[in-house]
């Protein structure tokens, strides 16, 4: 089973990071418009996580409710079918008589 683990990084905290300048240091535009779409990205992402946990939870819920029905429906289904022959064995003595077992 996969342990949930924290992100290391919100997007806040992606936006909010300020980098050291150098004498060669990177455009600070392209940094920060790359940077814009790491966060958009990120929080997707996270909604997309949000959802499948949501969903995630919900199908193992029907999945529990299902296999807790799965032998109370069976065992009904068992003795409704031993109902049905039982029925018709009755059926075919009283039609057919002492025929059957000559």
């Amino acid at each position: 089973m996969i342990e949930k683990q924290a992100t290391q990084l919100t997007p806040k905290q992606i936006l909010e990071k300020e980098f050291k300048t150098s004498l060669k240091g990177y455009n600070q535009d392209e940094v920060d418009k790359f940077l814009d779409i790491v966060i958009k990205d990120y929080e997707l992402l996270q909604k997309k996580i949000e959802i499948l946990e949501t969903e995630n939870g919900r199908l193992k819920t029907e999945a529990k409710k299902y296999t807790e029905q799965q032998p109370r429906q069976g065992t009904a289904a068992g003795n409704t079918n031993y109902d049905i022959l039982k029925r018709l064995s009755n059926l075919e003595k009283h039609v057919f008589g002492n025929k059957l077992f000559d």
